[in-house]
């Protein structure tokens, strides 16, 4: 299966993600690999890649590994449907996805070669990803061991504290967007929230049960809401459900707002002190969101044994290696029907003028 053929070829953008040097902390950046187009690469184009498998779905678009014909690559390429993406009202979450995936550099983010769009869809061209997503794992598991979410959570750490150092609240932290490589290392994915900040933002965006208090008052909310998420994935990780759930959204919205956490019993003191010091409501009180950032929650009794010099450099022993067979091997991933979903119409000159320089 070919996939879609490009109407708009001068629509491409062929600069591929630029390396950014150091991590803030001095840690050498992640290197491309020697597979990895560089900078001087030409443009790709759509009709060079074959279509192996759709690997997630959502709302508006589909994620779909293919092979590049000639040198034998695998990628994920990200097709959203432009009629869907404007009745939904998500243009700018597309542009703020594109723009913060082509400034970062990082070994746990997941990386962007390349975009381009035709009269119908965008494509985002990213790197595969085939250790599935850490949800599954946790799903299969029941509950992740302290040390798994130990090791998870420093890794997740040191992601969150390189996108607020540029300044980026990520804004969608859960184990669905957590995808596991080969090795077993973590790399965020799914970028359609994330935001550059320059002050506080209002957009309610994001999954009920991880949303910080401000985000559902409508307060304006900043790099915060992502330490609050932390507090609920490591809570999620080592129980196996979230602290704050019931059957409607609005249920879960008055459980964040009153802050009451129940804790499994066989939480350790060190974790539930951390985990109640990220779910604090004033987020000016919030651990991760006071003068020392990010080192705050890095001092915490609970990490007391991570080498943090260590993580960003990827020499932790990962808890899960995920068994994959090759280099664009699916297995780790739920199988997605390939319906008509590529049927969609074009749109008029005035609706893609939005999406000009995609």
């Amino acid at each position: 299966m070919e996939a879609p053929a490009l109407a708009n070829a001068a629509a491409a953008d062929p600069d591929p993600l630029e390396s950014q040097g150091e991590t803030p902390d001095g840690a050498p950046a992640h290197l491309p690999s020697p597979d990895a187009p560089s900078p001087e690469s030409p443009a790709y184009r759509l009709q060079d890649f074959d279509t192996l498998a759709t690997v997630g779905t959502g709302t508006f678009g589909r994620v779909q590994v293919v092979r590049q014909k000639t040198a034998k690559r695998f990628f994920a390429l990200k097709v959203m449907s432009i009629p869907d993406v404007i009745r939904l009202k998500q243009e700018q979450h597309v542009h703020n996805e594109k723009s913060v995936l082509k400034e970062v550099s990082h070994p746990f983010l997941v990386k962007l070669f390349w975009t381009c769009h035709d009269e119908r869809f965008l494509y985002m061209l990213m790197e595969f990803v085939p250790g599935g997503e850490l949800f599954s794992y946790l799903r299969n598991r029941g509950r992740f061991s302290s040390n798994a979410g130990l090791f998870y959570s420093a890794e997740i750490i040191c992601a969150i504290e390189y996108l607020h150092s540029r300044e980026i609240v990520y804004r969608d932290l859960k184990p669905e967007n957590i995808l596991l490589d080969r090795d077993g290392h973590i790399k965020l994915t799914d970028f359609g929230f994330a935001k550059k900040l320059v002050d506080k933002t209002w957009t309610l965006c994001g999954t009920p049960e991880y949303l910080a208090p401000e985000v559902i008052q409508s307060k304006g909310h900043g790099r915060a809401v992502d330490w609050w998420a932390l507090g609920i994935l490591i809570f999620e990780m080592l129980s196996g459900f979230p602290p704050f759930f019931d059957d409607n959204p609005f249920g879960i919205y008055q459980k964040i707002l009153a802050g009451k956490i129940d804790f499994p019993r066989h939480l350790d003191f060190n974790v539930k002190d951390l985990i109640k010091k990220l779910l604090v409501v004033d987020r000016t009180r919030r651990l991760g969101n006071m003068k020392n950032g990010a080192d705050d929650v890095k001092r915490h009794r609970w990490f007391r044994t991570v080498d943090w010099e260590a993580v960003p450099q990827r020499k932790l022993k990962p808890p899960i290696v995920p068994k994959v067979c090759g280099e664009g091997d699916t297995s780790n991933f739920e199988a997605y029907p390939e319906n008509d979903w590529n049927t969609a119409p074009p749109v008029s000159p005035k609706d893609l003028e939005v999406f000009k320089n995609f």
